[in-house]
């Protein structure tokens, strides 16, 4: 059995990110979703190791020290981050894991683990993606723009990444995600 690849999916807030990869998965059996760690604590209905790995600060600073992740970061107070050895575990069972994460973690993996695939989903534009937020009517114009100011710094990032994905159209993008998975799985390594 082949070992699985490991993919990095990222791109701005309001690109698109879960809606494709949410349609990739219900095609894809191989593709696996890395579960990330997190300080926080649990929702309402959310399962330890289904949703989040759920740590005390004291384990997950542990498992900082331990360098048992594969990235990680402070956001409001709480860590986040991905841990390596679950992932590890997927990929040696041959499947494929994707992490849908931030583009600062896509980096610190970038850094990590150089044979990992990385994907950035990028909006048609600053007034497309602009559009997209604002339809969403969830937030106030304050966090909008704030977002819109981190995705214009995130794009800068684009140029890092093996493949950009264009979220026009939600079936191209969707498509060529597909199109990514297979043909890394028919890579020859070297």
């Amino acid at each position: 059995m082949n070992k699985g690849k490991l993919f990095v999916f990222t791109g701005p807030s309001g690109t698109g990110k879960g809606t494709i990869l949410g349609q990739v998965l219900a095609q894809d059996e191989r593709l696996r979703v890395s579960v990330s760690a997190t300080t926080r604590p649990p929702r309402e209905g959310e399962i330890h190791g289904t949703h989040y790995w759920f740590l005390t600060h004291e384990d997950f600073e542990a498992r900082i020290a331990q360098d048992a992740f594969l990235e990680h970061a402070c956001y409001v107070g709480n860590h986040y981050g991905t841990l390596e050895q679950p992932v590890n575990e997927e990929l040696e069972k041959g499947n494929d894991v994707v992490l849908e994460i931030e583009v600062q973690g896509a980096m610190q993996i970038h850094q990590k683990r150089p044979d990992a695939v990385m994907v950035f989903v990028a909006p048609p534009s600053i007034e497309a993606l602009s559009e997209r937020l604002h339809g969403r009517g969830t937030e106030s114009e304050d966090k909008i723009a704030a977002r819109l100011a981190q995705a214009e710094e995130e794009l800068r990032y684009k140029n890092h990444f093996d493949y950009v994905i264009i979220n026009d159209i939600l079936e191209d993008a969707v498509a060529d995600l597909c199109a990514i998975l297979r043909a890394e799985r028919c890579r020859v390594s070297k």
